[in-house]
């Protein structure tokens, strides 16, 4: 992987961006936020409460992305620079075909096909720029949000997998069909 520039993804209304200090006060609501963290369990050491916290997590990313271990975008609107959701690759297996999607969003925004574009646009960046041979989605087992949108883009669960470290978590798979 070689995330040296940041590749900006845009559709018809999404645009996928870099993430900045400029941002922190969204990445504070969305990683605090009670109704979009209700399934999301952090160890107290990642979770975010307070402004500082979102910076250092922004400048996390940042060198997570340079030293080419995961990338995320920021998801605004294309004509609204605010920030209202992320969505990012990480864990890339070594040789790397595989990584792991990673997703959350402003509940405004929640059943307005705003998920479902992102994670669309993030499908055929990691199958076609990437070269991926398969993403994974970890969600917990009740979020039926989730759960719907990972079967809706083709994510097969894959029930003989196990989370060990959250156990609540179950475990999706997407295939590129075309590798």
């Amino acid at each position: 992987m070689n995330f040296n520039r940041f590749p900006e993804i845009k559709s018809e209304r999404l645009l996928l961006r870099r993430i900045s200090e400029t941002d922190c006060e969204e990445i504070l609501f969305l990683r605090s936020d009670e109704k979009i963290n209700t399934y999301i369990e952090r160890p107290e050491s990642r979770k975010i409460k307070n402004i500082a916290a979102a910076k250092k997590m922004i400048q996390d990313l940042e060198e997570s992305r340079k030293a080419n271990e995961s990338i995320a975008w920021g998801i605004s609107l294309k004509d609204e620079p605010q920030l209202i959701g992320t969505i990012g690759i990480r864990n890339f297996s070594e040789n790397p075909k595989t990584a792991e999607v990673g997703y959350d969003l402003h509940t405004e925004y929640h059943q307005k096909g705003i998920m479902n574009e992102a994670l669309n646009m993030l499908i055929d960046f990691s199958f076609t720029t990437l070269q991926l041979e398969k993403i994974e989605a970890f969600t917990h087992v009740e979020n039926q949000g989730s759960i719907r949108l990972l079967k809706k883009n083709g994510f097969q669960l894959m029930k003989s997998r196990k989370d060990l470290d959250y156990p609540s978590n179950i475990i999706f798979e997407l295939e590129n069909s075309s590798s």
